[in-house]
């Protein structure tokens, strides 16, 4: 028997919601509870920088290994099998995330993160090992989409785009520890040589472990509660956050101020929906995401993992030398993030990524140039690198800031998922492969042709950004991308 139409007119009212709690969320001064959300969880990029840079520092030792007696092609078997973890481990747990909530998802990754680093050093032989890396980095693709996720949620707009560079410029802090680690611990009069790169790997599995209570005072995203019939937990949640800064002595705007949005509650989105709204909806967001992510991915990857090769091939640096050249090129890419990330909210978002993706294109290739007639000693062109990074690692940084701001509340976890998904797949694995095959030639000039190819990738991607790019600078994440179970006056 069906209900009449009374009624069913009033369980459709009932569904829909009218709320200022993003509004709330967005009128916050800078406090305490940011700072504690940015160290609890941005110590997932941390924990990549300093497993991607242990993955190189390591290989010799790995090939030295009594238990593992690895060969060239074990070794780049081993990245490969990481870099794949990443990339289905942040589609896996993306699609989870925005069905399950940010809260139960971090937990989860970083728990999958902790075990399977810790089991790396425990490895035995080549199968557990590229088992236990597919692991690790399945754990830190889950954490790229839960936490980039759950920062954007809870940062206020006028400073989004600085939080966010920031906290993925730490992934270069990891970068620096990886490198210092492995000098220390990779020391064959300190450890003997089955040892040491177990040590090494053993060092993300401490932070992760002194991490993980921070993360349990960390409540759910209201604005994810909102869309998911749980209104009024989400109302509590920003009651007990503004109850922390009022105890803090900061005064807030008249609640009678802020704007309110009507949302229909619903408990899921399906996947038909997710792709339509990326691809169909939202297609010109969607090329701008791909060419950011893509771009930087292959720019990064192919010349971040063919660094030491480089070194060691055309500057004759001893093979244990090579961290203390990681360090200040891990500087320049820290800095370059912390200090330029907030233009991105003054000047303005399409200014400031075509900005730096242009000046990185153009840097490399003057760099490139210049090694290409043997006018860089190994100091000049480490100054070269740290310079180019600067710009290079900001204008990545904001590849995951646009994709994770462009795209709907109820879908943003999977959307940075999928472009991080794409980017590796076609920049990161194609990247250092083409690159590995280029220095094998020993021939500069071949080299200088990869410096290219990812000079020309950045161009690229800057002109696009400069056309279609969004200007969500100092915007609410509704402003800038219309939730899905938004009401408008229409309806």
């Amino acid at each position: 028997m069906s209900e009449p139409p009374a009624a069913t007119a009033r369980a459709e009212a009932s569904a829909i919601i009218e709320t200022d709690i993003p509004a709330r969320l967005d009128r916050l001064p800078w406090g305490r509870f940011h700072s504690l959300i940015v160290v609890a969880l941005g110590i997932t990029w941390l924990l990549d920088g300093l497993e991607v840079t242990l993955a190189g520092a390591v290989a010799s030792a790995l090939k030295s290994s009594p238990a593992l007696h690895f060969n060239n092609a074990e070794v780049g078997l081993a990245g490969s099998a990481y870099i794949a973890g990443a990339v289905l481990g942040a589609l896996g747990f993306g699609w989870l995330t925005d069905r399950l909530g940010r809260r139960r998802l971090f937990f989860i990754t970083l728990a999958l993160y902790l075990v399977a680093t810790a089991a790396t050093a425990l490895s035995w032989n080549l199968a557990t090992f590229l088992l236990f890396r597919f692991l690790t980095g399945a754990g830190i693709g889950g954490e790229y989409t839960a936490i980039n996720s759950t920062i954007q949620e809870f940062t206020p707009a006028r400073v989004r785009g600085w939080t966010d560079l920031a906290i993925n410029g730490t992934f270069w802090v990891g970068a620096g520890l990886g490198a210092a680690g492995s000098l220390v611990l990779l020391n064959p009069g300190l450890m003997p040589p089955d040892w040491g790169w177990r040590a090494c790997f053993l060092i993300g599995a401490v932070l992760a472990l002194a991490i993980l209570p921070m993360r349990v005072w960390i409540p759910e995203s209201p604005r994810w509660l909102l869309t998911h019939n749980e209104a009024q937990q989400a109302r509590s949640v920003v009651e007990a956050i503004e109850a922390r800064f009022r105890s803090d002595g900061h005064a807030l705007a008249a609640d009678d101020s802020l704007k309110r949005l009507r949302l229909r509650s619903r408990e899921r989105t399906t996947l038909r929906e997710v792709f339509s709204t990326l691809f169909v909806r939202h297609r010109r967001r969607a090329l701008v995401g791909l060419s950011l992510m893509t771009a930087q991915a292959f720019f990064y990857n192919a010349i971040f993992f063919t660094y030491a090769l480089v070194l060691t091939d055309f500057y004759g640096v001893p093979g244990d030398h090579v961290g203390w050249y990681l360090l200040p090129f891990a500087l320049g890419n820290f800095l370059g993030p912390l200090l330029l990330g907030r233009l991105f909210d003054v000047i303005g978002r399409r200014k400031m990524i075509a900005t730096t993706y242009a000046l990185s294109a153009v840097l490399l290739t003057a760099s490139g140039y210049l090694f290409q007639q043997h006018w860089l000693t190994v100091t000049t062109q480490t100054i070269a690198w740290m310079v180019i990074f600067f710009f290079a690692s900001a204008a990545a940084s904001s590849a995951y800031l646009t994709v994770s701001e462009s795209f709907p509340l109820e879908i943003r976890a999977l959307a940075i998922a999928v472009f991080y998904a794409f980017g590796t797949a076609l920049g990161g694995i194609a990247g250092p492969a083409f690159f590995g095959r280029l220095i094998d030639t020993h021939q500069r000039s071949a080299v200088f042709s990869g410096y290219l190819v990812g000079s020309a990738l950045m161009l690229i991607a800057a002109v696009v950004a400069a056309i279609w790019g969004i200007d969500a600078e100092r915007r609410s994440l509704e402003s800038v991308a219309a939730p899905l179970s938004a009401v408008t006056d229409n309806d």
